[in-house]
């Protein structure tokens, strides 16, 4: 009852807060939002072009010099944009990202009245494809950009944006390109990009999660081979046979627990308010003395496990050539996502010896290693201090991303990242790249107004 009655209580003030009137920068920020949500921006036919002029009329409208503004295009289709707002150049540029493009969506497959490609309002929600990943910081950085230009605002570091595109899959990833072709305009002293948002739980707001590391992706191949035959004779010793045995016992194989700082402080605030079954499992890990009846508990929740340690799982298959012969060649990929620091001939090497001697193991793609943002960082403080002013209570919590955002590009090229998106959602409602992706419109609202005030105090060194 207890739950429900909380559930509805947010349904009211959702409601509620989507029938207040908007003032000027909220309409135009949800005109922003609107526009770029209903330009379909996916791989490989999207228009991810039309995305980055759109925000970059609505900057020159605003009264932004042209040589401030570029829509760069390294294929087509696949264009973004670099903005700035220009301070003192006392001190180094903010950097903030967010990537336009999204993954694909069919209207059949969404409930009816919703269509992954209008931007609809009901209940309370935003709904529409990128509404959370990732056009709501988009949305969010172009409206506060020329918010802040209106104000006359001067910081004493340039504010640049980024709007880039192929971050969800694709040939020509807008970052990348950037770190190659226009280094210097992007050069930071920090970024603020995608990784984490808030969390509510009960309709609270609990934590105000910052990426401030990920997972590293890693893949190898399998192949087991033989000289084949008739199948009317088969072997003991087939290809087929043998990849399957190494599969499987890489299934169960389970790399080493690394507790680092970001580890140990998730586990400190999510304690509170887990099963309490698991509740002393996570004190133990926060305080550095996990048993091994504690790791285990905490590695039969996935999330969890993904924090603990490097991940390894077999994610395609290829074998034989004909119905009526004997396999000669069979092979697997296995995607590992490695913790910060761990290495990747490692890795290898314990496939390896899963695997075993009939099975060779080999990576599929080099091994990259961002390093981590520094988790005690005075950003940080930043964050939890602007934080506090909208969702007093909430604790700022680093954290690490299973996944992998372009965070990780930044990093390997020297600008420290904080993964922020300034939005909250309810424990267990996610449906990023999913059927009905939804935001709440107060969470919006509210992530709007974080990431102005974020960054007009980054801005002036605070």
């Amino acid at each position: 009852m207890k739950r429900s009655a909380t559930l509805a209580a947010l349904l009211v003030a959702w409601v509620s807060a989507a029938a207040q009137p908007l003032d000027p920068q909220q309409q135009l920020a949800r005109d922003i939002y609107r526009e770029l949500i209903e330009i379909r921006t996916v791989h490989p036919d999207g228009d991810n072009t039309a995305a980055a002029r759109a925000a970059a009329k609505r900057l020159l409208d605003a009264g932004f010099d042209a040589k401030d503004v570029e829509v760069f295009e390294p294929a087509p289709l696949k264009g973004g944009l670099l903005a700035r707002l220009r301070g003192t150049g006392e001190l180094k540029a903010v950097l903030q990202v967010a990537h336009i493009d999204v993954v694909d969506a069919k209207k059949e497959d969404w409930s009816d009245g919703l269509d992954p490609w209008k931007l609809t309002e009901r209940d309370g929600f935003f709904y529409g494809r990128g509404t959370i990943d990732d056009k709501s910081m988009a949305a969010h950085f172009i409206a506060n950009l020329i918010r802040l230009k209106r104000e006359g605002f001067k910081g004493k570091r340039d504010i640049v944006v980024a709007l880039t595109a192929d971050e969800e899959g694709g040939t020509h990833n807008g970052v990348g390109w950037l770190l190659e072709n226009r280094r210097a305009g992007i050069d930071a002293e920090f970024a603020i990009n995608e990784g984490a948002g808030g969390l509510y739980v009960n309709g609270v707001p609990r934590q105000l999660r910052v990426q401030v590391s990920e997972k590293s992706y890693l893949s190898f191949e399998l192949e087991a081979s033989n000289a084949g035959g008739h199948s009317s004779e088969p072997r003991r010793d087939n290809a087929i046979y043998d990849l399957a045995g190494a599969l499987d016992r890489i299934s169960r194989l389970e790399l080493p627990v690394r507790m680092g700082f970001v580890l140990r402080q998730l586990a400190a605030k999510e304690a509170g308010f887990v099963d309490p079954q698991l509740a002393p499992a996570l004190r133990n890990v926060a305080e550095g003395k996990p048993s091994d009846a504690d790791l285990r508990a905490m590695a039969e929740l996935p999330y969890y496990n993904n924090q603990m340690r490097t991940t390894c799982v077999a994610t395609r298959l290829e074998a034989g050539h004909a119905d009526n012969a004997l396999p000669q060649r069979a092979k697997a990929t296995v995607n590992c996502r490695l913790l910060p620091g761990e290495k990747g001939d490692f890795v290898l090497g314990e496939l390896k010896k899963v695997a075993g001697e009939r099975v060779a193991v080999r990576f599929k793609n080099p091994p990259y290693d961002p390093p981590a943002t520094d988790a005690q960082s005075p950003v940080m403080g930043t964050i939890a201090k602007v934080g506090a002013t909208i969702w007093p209570g909430a604790e700022v919590v680093p954290v690490m991303s299973a996944g992998a955002t372009d965070g990780s590009r930044l990093r390997h090229a020297g600008i420290p990242v904080f993964g922020v998106n300034g939005v909250f959602l309810e424990r267990g409602e996610n449906r990023l790249h999913g059927r009905d992706e939804r935001l709440g419109v107060k969470e919006f609202f509210d992530g709007l107004e974080f990431h102005y005030r974020l960054v007009r105090a980054l801005a002036m060194g605070e």
